[in-house]
């Protein structure tokens, strides 16, 4: 059975998702399931459609973004669909590791798309570096800190800890750290 999988990030992007479902029903799947939510987020549909998969099903998505978020966490998506049997059908790549050439395209891609992150992630490390070097690198500013003046309002309104943190949208403990920063030393 051809089981197909769309995800879009947002309910703004209609013509790309409508794209996705429209391409994997024209490529013979038979179940679809869809989502929009970001990857980063916890995709109950891409959950569900790896439990239904039977051995000897394929799971069909248009584009390997629609699938993984990394190469870590494609690996572990496709170990799932190994142990149970199940393949992966990459329609833009044309790409189906039922085949010994499908499986060997899908580590290729993996290791290429690692490499760049690493070359990616070491460049941004020296671009810091040097940043830092010339004095133009301070970092992020800290979330509470540019908030300790509502902190402290909030605070003297009698307004608790928990309630600060939830009105301004910032961990408990950084309204601790801004209180306590505050706070004459003796």
């Amino acid at each position: 059975m051809q089981i197909g999988y769309a995800r879009t990030s947002t309910h703004d992007q209609v013509a790309g998702f409508e794209a996705q479902q429209r391409d994997l029903t024209a490529a013979g799947c038979e179940k679809v399931y869809w989502e929009q939510v970001s990857s980063l987020a916890r995709r109950r549909e891409l959950e569900s459609a790896i439990e239904f998969a039977r051995e000897n099903d394929c799971l069909v998505v248009t584009r390997l973004d629609r699938l993984a978020r990394s190469v870590g966490d494609l690996v572990k998506i496709t170990e799932r669909l190994t142990s149970k049997g199940v393949a992966l059908r990459v329609l833009t790549l044309n790409l189906d590791t039922a085949t010994p050439t499908g499986q060997l395209m899908l580590n290729l891609l993996s290791a290429v798309a690692q490499f760049e992150r690493e070359i990616m992630l070491e460049r941004q490390r020296e671009g810091i570096a040097k940043a830092k070097r010339e004095g133009r690198y301070k970092g992020r500013a800290p979330t509470a800190r540019r908030q300790a003046t509502a902190v402290l309002a909030l605070r003297s309104n009698g307004a608790s800890p928990a309630d600060i943190a939830r009105k301004l949208g910032m961990a408990r403990s950084s309204v601790y750290r801004v209180i306590s920063a505050a706070q004459p030393t003796t």
